[in-house]
């Protein structure tokens, strides 16, 4: 499995057209984004290359390739206003395996440990993510890589007919210094 990690510095209209189809599918729209509603999550939004460049301003985005089929993003944000514990120094992540048939394959394990790295060569020590309550997969990849639960947020968003909880969770990660 041929898996590789490519910093986005620049959007393209074919980038923008992906993130469009993922972002507008339901089934990951459900997993990776709080809706209020039913006609939110059905809602289409369609982002644009100026949409991304703002992104870039304020969050480190990373794509997702397999065997050069970009299949997926990631980003870290530092110290972004809805940390469920407002750390100073603090990244939350976020991570989204776009093509259905590449979830399930331990990806989003190498992806993260990526990611993870990222985050501490950016000197924090420190990172926060939001999984909803029925995400099973996510929550055990999460647990399998330390990231404990801190804290609830209930009524958070829509699924399957009723709004459901937000689990909030963090890891504790240390700097590696180099050996002199």
């Amino acid at each position: 499995m041929n898996i590789a990690f490519m910093p986005l510095t620049e959007p393209t209209s074919i980038l923008v057209n992906t993130l469009n189809r993922w972002g507008n599918d339901v089934n990951l729209k459900s997993l990776s984004q709080p809706n209020p509603s039913k006609e939110e999550l059905e809602r289409e939004k369609v982002l644009t290359i100026e949409d991304v460049r703002r992104r870039l301003k304020y969050q480190h985005i990373f794509l997702i390739y397999l065997e050069n089929k970009l299949i997926g993003e990631m980003s870290y944000t530092v110290d972004p206003e809805h940390l469920f514990r407002k750390e100073t120094g603090t990244a939350w992540i976020s991570i989204s395996i776009g093509e259905a048939e590449c979830r399930g394959k331990g990806i989003g394990f190498i992806a993260l440990a990526y990611l993870e790295e990222q985050v501490r060569k950016h000197g924090l020590q420190r990172i926060e993510l939001g999984v909803f309550e029925f995400n099973i997969p996510a929550l055990k990849l999460y647990e399998k890589l330390g990231y404990q639960e801190i804290g609830r947020i209930e009524n958070f968003t829509y699924y399957d007919g009723e709004m459901r909880t937000d689990i909030r969770m963090e890891k504790r990660i240390g700097i590696n210094f180099p050996s002199s």
